[in-house]
């Protein structure tokens, strides 16, 4: 049986999110946390293919302890296990050092439930917006990567080799590869569950694994959280909000709009200013 993990990441809601002006940092506080929007895709896939094929699939997330809600979520869709590793020691992360963590947890994952055939990352996390950590990860574990996926188009289990579209800027790229293998997901890889009944009664009821730094004898602590993490941000800049002056123009009719819309900018001498007169 093919044995996948999918390493996700809980991140806060794009929607909500806010710019400290003072520090110009995030504003976290009060900001609901959701899964990060590819990675759910990925765990799609991942299914898709149990569902298919049959499979053992976990997912695994670095975080605060609060992950643990995003990691039920994916028991609920179907995943079988789910590890949160988490310690204070990893905290202030920058993607070298999570690509570590992530991939002593992938070797741990592989030791506890199988040997490990296909992972599956987001093409990019919607907080940090860098899509280093798939690739990291691949590096450190020596696994082929296929990134920027749009399509799986066949697992071979017997040969060992999966087939896959990669969406590139000029076109699409057909690709095989052989097992074990990293896949980054994009959206248009395919269209995310609901959770059903029986999936969110599981979850309810789950208990995720949970990892520290004490459950990795071999971890180089001057490779975790901020000593490993030769990142700096040593400025930002927050856009100014500017007022802009506006005006609502109705009209019984598109053409009797298009005719107010007309005398508002010939009013405003818009067309010498724009050089059509």
């Amino acid at each position: 049986m093919l044995h996948i993990v999918v390493c996700i990441k809980q991140v806060p809601d794009s929607r909500e999110i806010r710019i400290d002006p003072k520090n110009n940092t995030l504003i976290r506080q009060g900001v609901p946390s959701i899964v990060n929007f590819y990675d759910l895709h990925g765990l799609e896939e991942a299914l898709r293919i149990k569902d298919e094929l049959g499979a053992r699939v976990t997912v695994v997330t670095m975080g605060p302890p609060p992950a643990e809600k995003s990691l039920k979520q994916c028991i609920s869709l179907g995943a079988d296990e789910a590890v949160l590793v988490t310690d204070r020691g990893f905290a202030g992360a920058d993607t070298l050092a999570t690509s570590y963590v992530i991939a002593k947890t992938l070797q741990k994952v592989a030791e506890t439930w199988g040997a490990i055939d296909l992972v599956f990352c987001g093409k990019q996390t919607l907080d940090g917006d860098t899509g280093q950590v798939g690739p990291g990860v691949a590096c450190r574990l020596d696994l082929e990567q296929l990134t920027y996926v749009s399509k799986v188009v066949e697992v071979d289990t017997e040969r060992r080799r999966l087939t896959a579209h990669r969406l590139l800027e000029d076109g699409i790229e057909v690709v095989q590869t052989s097992m074990p293998v990293l896949i980054t997901a994009l959206k248009e890889l395919n269209k995310v569950r609901r959770a059903a009944m029986p999936g969110m009664i599981r979850a309810a009821r789950y208990k995720p694994v949970v990892w520290t730094t004490a459950d990795f004898p071999d971890l180089e602590r001057s490779m975790i959280g901020l000593k490993g993490s030769p990142t700096i941000v040593s400025k930002t800049w927050v856009p100014e909000v500017k007022a802009v002056n506006s005006k609502m123009i109705t009209g019984d009719s598109p053409e009797a709009t298009a005719v107010q819309l007309l005398d508002q900018l010939w009013e405003r001498d818009l067309p010498s200013r724009l050089g059509w007169t």
